[in-house]
């Protein structure tokens, strides 16, 4: 049995144990508006230990440089080659949360455009992030916090986590807010479901309505609800948090399994199920070895020396037997994917034969 299918046995012991738990409106739902805003910006580090971009490959990083001397009065004259290495063009990153309001301090991702080897000890200069109208919303600046480490001596080099990125904790300051009408003029506000079902749905429309003792949600369909709320701000504020507060048992998820094709992860919720179906596995494997023989030619013959590869290839299959699967639970599930005796990779072949055939009653999910 495959490491990974006996991971998979052990979690599904433990998943099909735990019964449906209540969860807050907060964990399930968010009110309409309220949600981040992703800003972008373009600048400079300075201040690395001759690990920034090299300038003959990025040029873009010198232009940057000279313009921004220029701005501060320094002129750089026409033509000068300036082979920096203690420089790296980045782009900055961060979310402008809801209701944020100018002075406050957010967090901000650093990241290399160019080729340097490593931000550590860098410090970001202003720069100006942006959001998606152009408008400039916060400004950055500070020294970065790079995790990991690098050394390199004698044409060796050890590198432990990416170093061409980091972050700068409250490093950006806003500069404009995002007005965020919360509901419209008539009190309405709308609930917006995570996840779309309209069995949570109408479970969160009876539980709120319970709690008000009058009909103050109704759903318009399986994501949005729509709510009768109250005209003054502070009013308006208590209603919400009396909403999020509120705890709700959630529909059942929909049977799905999810397949990471690039890590070979297989992952599937306990509503999943198979059908009968019989399985035939068998493993095809081709060796090929190749042995370079030395020709050497007699004495005196003119002949020269040679190398002469000799090559042999043998093919070898494992017989594949059938193999009955079914269950109606995910652990018996898992026993029967188990019983197959097969590595993660050919169990994402498997479980895609058994969708096509129909035995596998689940929605089949490949990222």
């Amino acid at each position: 049995m495959c490491r990974a299918a006996a991971v998979l046995l052990c979690l599904s012991a433990s998943i099909g144990a735990l019964p449906a738990q209540a969860e807050t409106i907060r964990e399930l739902a968010s009110f309409a508006g309220v949600r981040d805003n992703q800003l972008v910006g373009y600048g400079l580090v300075v201040g690395l230990d001759s690990t920034g971009d090299q300038t003959t490959q990025a040029p873009f990083t010198t232009q940057s440089l000279a313009n921004m001397l220029s701005q501060l009065g320094v002129t750089v004259p026409s033509g000068t080659n300036m082979q920096l290495r203690n420089v790296a063009a980045v782009m900055v990153t961060a979310d402008l949360p809801p209701f944020a309001r100018p002075g406050q301090r957010i967090d901000v991702v650093v990241s290399s455009i160019g080729n340097a080897r490593s931000l550590r000890n860098g410090t970001l200069l202003m720069t100006p992030l942006k959001g998606v109208d152009g408008e400039i919303y916060a400004i950055a600046q500070g020294n970065l916090l790079v995790g990991g480490a690098a050394a390199a001596a004698g044409g060796s080099s050890v590198q432990v986590n990416h170093q061409a990125s980091g972050r700068i904790a409250r490093g950006a300051t806003v500069e404009r807010e995002v007005a965020l009408a919360l509901g419209g003029d008539d009190g309405r506000l709308e609930l917006e479901l995570r996840e779309a079902d309209f069995g949570t749905a109408q479970r969160v429309v009876n539980a709120i309505n319970i709690e008000f003792r009058r009909v103050v949600a109704s759903a318009r369909n399986s994501r949005v609800i729509a709510l009768d709320g109250p005209l003054e701000d502070d009013e308006r504020v208590r209603f919400i948090a009396r909403i999020e507060s509120l705890r709700v048992t959630p529909g059942d998820a929909p049977a799905r399994v999810v397949i990471n094709s690039r890590t070979g992860s297989v992952v599937m919720n306990r509503a999943v199920t198979l059908g009968r179906a019989a399985v035939a596995h068998g493993n095809l494997s081709i060796v090929i070895d190749t042995e370079n023989r030395v020709s050497q030619p007699p004495p005196l013959s003119g002949g020269q020396t040679v190398v002469v590869p000799d090559s042999k290839i043998s093919i070898e299959q494992q017989p594949g037997t059938l193999r009955l699967v079914e269950g109606a639970e995910l652990g018996e599930v898992v026993r029967a994917l188990n019983a197959l005796g097969v590595n993660a990779q050919d169990l994402m072949s498997i479980l895609e034969a058994l969708k096509a055939a129909g035995a596998l009653r689940a929605e089949l999910e490949v990222i």
